[in-house]
């Protein structure tokens, strides 16, 4: 799912010794935690992480003395001395997550809290992805130049198949084997590079912070041009060996004589998303599926014609989601993209696929199907957490306390 390059202090002299990253690991179970659960006293996080009140103090004086949590006072339920409220600090790390889509890109500063703090949006051909690596790696140069050693990870979003850490295919740039870590400047010191797919990175934050943060096994699937998603466990994506699962859109569910854009026949995407529903109006493929599935949608109803295009694809839509779900056992389904918008519409419909397309022991107690709480923003967010993840050790935090 990712590509991770690796900063060049991450060296042996770097490491902090073997007690000391002891202690570097233990703040970093608390920061996690922190981040998790923003506002957790520092009582609750000593009896999570079971430290006694002496090291849980000992290593929040220290993080906070790093910027990296704030301590307020709590409010108290009874006697006893008040404990601190912790939170991610502010103005402690960020990330820099650039989102590729179909003919834009977003550039976003996320701090450790998972606030965005700046974007930056532009437009691209898609013809050329040498050009936009260019340009986006002269855009991330102003950003470092901005915030300076904060400034920890970049981390990459691509609607396309991420492997081995490379952007294998993107079927709606028509981008094919694109090695999106050129976009490292080669400044010292090298910042790490991630990448993932928009939807896995998505289903990342909605298990972590969205919809499905109180689940343990969530499926979280979006529709855009075509069907994403990802399986969440414990809040980490199921990426496969390659790190290209989660492809759920060319799964098999549709009609064979099809020939999808991926290379394979009778994919779901094709009986979804905007391609389906101009399809089935009899109308020519468009430029824009999204755009297309959006006026649609807007216009259902009121037109006989696509009313019964977009019902046609709620239907394949709910069907498909049993499917996924007799297949991989999750106790919540979190919707992305346009998929509650389609189920807003056509609740029945959707509703129909699902309910027949489940196996009869769970059609009892099916999982809950949730809309995002995240929106169009998750896949950045996702982006953000996984950056994190990368950042958040005890040799990140040791760089971090090593700074002037």
């Amino acid at each position: 799912m990712v590509r991770d390059m690796p900063s060049t202090k991450d060296s042996a002299a770097s490491r902090p010794r073997r007690g000391e990253a002891a202690r570097w690991q233990t703040a970093v179970d608390v920061l996690r935690l922190v981040r998790r659960q923003p506002g957790i006293t520092r009582a609750a996080a000593a009896q999570t992480l079971r430290l006694s009140s002496s090291s849980a103090t000992e290593v929040t004086t220290r993080l906070r003395q790093l910027h990296l949590v704030e301590e307020t006072v709590a409010a108290t339920t009874g006697r006893g001395r008040p404990t601190g409220a912790l939170r991610a600090n502010p103005d402690g790390p960020t990330v820099a997550v650039v989102n590729i889509r179909h003919e834009d890109f977003q550039i976003a500063v996320v701090d450790l809290d998972g606030t965005i703090v700046e974007t930056h949006q532009g437009r691209h051909t898609g013809d050329d992805p040498a050009g936009l690596i260019a340009r986006l790696r002269t855009d991330l140069r102003e950003v470092r130049d901005d915030y300076g050693f904060r400034l920890r990870a970049v981390s990459i979003v691509v609607a396309g198949t991420v492997s081995s850490g490379r952007l294998v295919q993107a079927s709606t740039l028509d981008w094919h084997d694109v090695d999106l870590g050129a976009l490292d400047d080669g400044h010292q010191p090298r910042l790490p590079i991630l990448m993932g797919n928009d939807a896995t990175l998505a289903g990342v934050a909605e298990a972590r912070r969205g919809s499905g943060r109180d689940s343990r096994t969530m499926l979280y699937l979006t529709i855009e041009v075509g069907v994403g998603g990802v399986l969440i466990d414990n809040g980490v994506p199921a990426a496969g060996a390659t790190g290209a699962g989660g492809e759920f859109g060319h799964l098999p569910f549709g009609d064979r004589d099809l020939a999808c854009p991926c290379g394979a026949r009778g994919c779901w995407d094709l009986e979804v998303d905007g391609r389906a529903m101009a399809r089935h109006r009899g109308d020519r493929p468009p430029h824009d599926p999204r755009s297309y599935a959006v006026e649609a949608m807007t216009r259902a109803d009121g037109d006989p014609a696509t009313t019964a295009a977009v019902r046609r694809c709620a239907t394949a839509f709910g069907s498909g989601v049993a499917g996924l779900v007799n297949a991989l056992d999750p106790d919540t389904v979190v919707l992305g993209g346009l998929a509650p918008q389609l189920r807003q519409l056509f609740p029945d419909a959707v509703a129909e696929g699902f309910d027949s397309g489940l196996m009869v022991f769970r059609r009892a107690s099916p999982p809950p199907l949730l809309a995002t709480s995240l929106g169009a923003q998750a896949a950045v967010l996702g982006a953000a957490e996984v950056a994190f993840d990368a950042i958040l050790t005890a040799t990140g935090l040791a760089e971090w306390a090593a700074q002037p």
